[in-house]
């Protein structure tokens, strides 16, 4: 091999790159808690980031209809102006708008259903004594045996009682740690949302940014190439929050329809927790689950078991049906695709996963397609073909 100027610092480079690598290998510990100090210190930005793309969802239909209501003589320039920050507060108060309307919903009846429940406690386990005997009596016709069991409400008071003498003073400081943390998440938020309006106030000049940035550092072919690339990531994960908000309504109405069918008590808040709460993958379903059961159980606890047993049917036809098909449809993949994704994605990451394997499966199935597409054009191979 000649030893040429090229070579030199070809050869230059490599032993730059391990020595590089041997030492951050070697002080690994210390590279990681810098990095993480780092994100710590930008996590308001990257939340701003996440906040400004969920908002920018709300504001591009509200911008649409601006551009649809602008006068048609005067006043036009004054339109255009308003347009923006008229539209950033609308995306926020309808986004903040509908949260604060399920809290306001959700969280005075499940208030009021814990307070129920500790004061009809005795009532309450006398009753499902009596229905778990009734049903042990029914069984037993047919030679199926059911445990006999004797709910002491004295005893369950007591116990509680004890718990929380015993246990007291530990929750009051974890809850003392946990109230700061989210005073600080809290004030992190609203930095977030600041960080927010302002990306989404100058959107097109961080967009034309970006193309300049992009092409000053790669060729005008690979820039081109990530700047499709980032659009398409772009319109799956939109188009699977779109989706994601459509199959939570279509959850909620069914709910709320199958409820006033069956005559279950709490209709219109279990309904609306439960469309709400399908957004948080497995965990949604089962606290909306939960809180249903709790409150249709104060008025007939046989009514909550079918309760149960209808949430379980509702969501075996989601799982399988609606969500492949709405979510799918709106991210361009095919519903088989879906359930992969959300099944690999859950199994290796958690929640995490599932909440971004569907958008990211549609992103690589696009790509595979395009690729495979533009291959069998360049060998002048067509669907006739087939």
């Amino acid at each position: 091999m000649k030893l040429d100027k090229k070579t030199f610092k070809m050869i230059l480079s490599l032993a730059v790159l391990v020595i590089l690598f041997a030492w951050l290998i070697s002080n690994a510990g210390m590279v990681l808690g810098f990095i993480k100090r780092v994100m710590t210190i930008l996590s308001p930005l990257f939340m701003g980031l996440v906040v400004a793309f969920l908002m920018n969802i709300v504001l591009r239909p509200l911008e649409k209809l601006w551009k649809k209501l602008e006068p048609k003589k005067r006043g036009k320039a004054l339109h255009a102006k308003l347009m923006r920050p008229v539209c950033i507060v609308l995306s926020l108060l309808v986004i903040f708008g509908v949260i604060f309307a399920v809290i306001f919903i959700v969280v005075p009846e499940i208030s009021k259903t814990v307070m129920s429940f500790v004061d009809k406690l005795p009532e309450y386990s006398e009753k499902i004594e009596k229905q778990w005997n009734e049903i042990s009596d029914t069984l037993a016709k047919y030679a199926v045996a059911f445990p006999e069991i004797d709910l002491d409400a004295d005893e369950i008071v007591r116990k509680v009682t004890n718990f929380a003498t015993k246990h007291g003073p530990g929750f009051l400081s974890s809850t003392i740690g946990f109230t700061t943390n989210i005073v600080s998440s809290v004030a992190k938020f609203f930095i977030s949302i600041v960080f927010a309006v302002y990306i989404l106030a100058q959107k097109e000049h961080f967009g034309i940014w970006s193309k300049k940035f992009l092409a000053a550092m790669f060729r005008p072919r690979r820039a081109n190439s990530i700047f499709s690339f980032c659009s398409l990531v772009n319109r799956s994960f939109t188009s699977f929050v779109t989706g994601q908000c459509t199959e939570a309504v279509i959850l909620g109405s069914l709910c709320f329809l199958g409820m006033v069918i069956l005559k279950m008590p709490y209709a219109p808040v279990i309904s609306v927790l439960v469309g709400f709460m399908s957004l948080i993958p497995i965990f949604g379903a089962w606290i909306a689950t939960i809180v249903g059961v709790l409150l249709i159980a104060l008025d007939s606890p046989m009514l909550a078991v079918w309760f149960v047993v209808f949430i379980l049917v509702l969501q075996q036809f989601e799982g399988n049906l609606i969500y492949p098909k709405v979510v799918g449809k709106s991210v361009g993949l095919p519903a088989l695709f879906v359930l992969l994704a959300v099944t690999v994605g859950g199994s290796a990451f958690g929640i995490l996963g599932m909440l971004v394997a569907v958008p990211t499966m549609s992103v690589i199935y696009t790509v595979v397609k395009t690729g495979i597409e533009n291959r069998l054009q360049a060998k002048g191979i067509t669907d006739e073909i087939y």
